[in-house]
């Protein structure tokens, strides 16, 4: 694992920090590497419910490492593809807990979770026709945030936005104060970790699966995923603890 790179478990919650503070946690190789193995160890972990990514210091990532010797090389690509496009096949929810600037690639990191928590003092930006590059490796994870129309124009004006508008365009889901961003993350990741493992990994490749079809496939396929979930044991013990009312122990979870 990189120094640049914290992973820990706080309970059923895995929790993953960009440390590489001295450089606003820009994602040189070594860390984007070190991410994609994080995320992918935590996705296939049966005992970890949710993940929480966030970062040390003053930014939450500056975007890729430009200082960097093997920042035009053609080994880049392919860990950018993997790093920016992880989010469709996460099986567990994921939080990003963003502060300071998130721009470029980071805002591409961020937008790979399902939810996104910015402090009020979070920027957000595609920043790469600045330096005379469109943002190909983070466009299709904007747009699913914002839509097409919205992301191109932040693409080509290269401006940079605050936590309000991200909030209000669909790229930040909730706007916390700065000194409650880590508690707030952490709460929310907790929560999340404690439900049903079986069913939201079912419906995130639910949604992976439904992509590009049309709307009477869609049908089908939720109505033939529904029928599993039913014959599944998180399913009877949720229908159980409904009854009893009390809190469900998910067989799912493993302890």
């Amino acid at each position: 694992m990189s120094e640049n790179l914290s992973v820990r478990r706080e309970g059923r919650v895995a929790r993953i920090t960009l440390h590489r503070p001295e450089a606003r946690n820009a994602l040189d190789s070594q860390l984007c590497a070190a991410l994609l193995s994080a995320l992918e160890q935590a996705n296939s972990d049966a005992a970890v419910g949710s993940i929480l990514l966030d970062a040390a210091g003053s930014a939450f990532c500056a975007g890729m490492d430009l200082k960097e010797p093997a920042f035009d090389s053609a080994l880049l690509p392919p860990l950018h593809v993997g790093l920016f496009s992880f989010g469709r096949n996460l099986t567990k929810p994921m939080v990003a807990a963003v502060q300071g600037p998130a721009l470029g690639g980071g805002t591409g990191l961020a937008l790979n979770a399902h939810i996104v928590l910015a402090s009020s003092d979070a920027r957000f930006g595609l920043t790469e026709t600045r330096i005379g590059l469109w943002p190909y490796a983070i466009f299709s994870v904007v747009t699913a945030a914002v839509g097409k129309r919205k992301a191109v124009e932040l693409a080509i004006t290269g401006r940079i936005i605050g936590a309000d508008e991200a909030m209000a365009i669909g790229m930040a889901d909730e706007v916390v104060p700065a000194a409650s961003l880590a508690a707030r993350a952490m709460e929310l990741a907790n929560r999340l970790a404690q439900g049903s493992s079986q069913a939201v990994a079912a419906g995130l490749r639910f949604l992976r699966d439904i992509e590009g079809l049309p709307p009477d496939e869609i049908q089908q396929l939720a109505a033939g995923r529904r029928l599993e979930a039913q014959r599944t044991a998180d399913f009877r013990e949720g229908v159980e603890a409904f009854r009893q009312k009390r809190e469900p122990v998910w067989p799912s979870h493993r302890r």
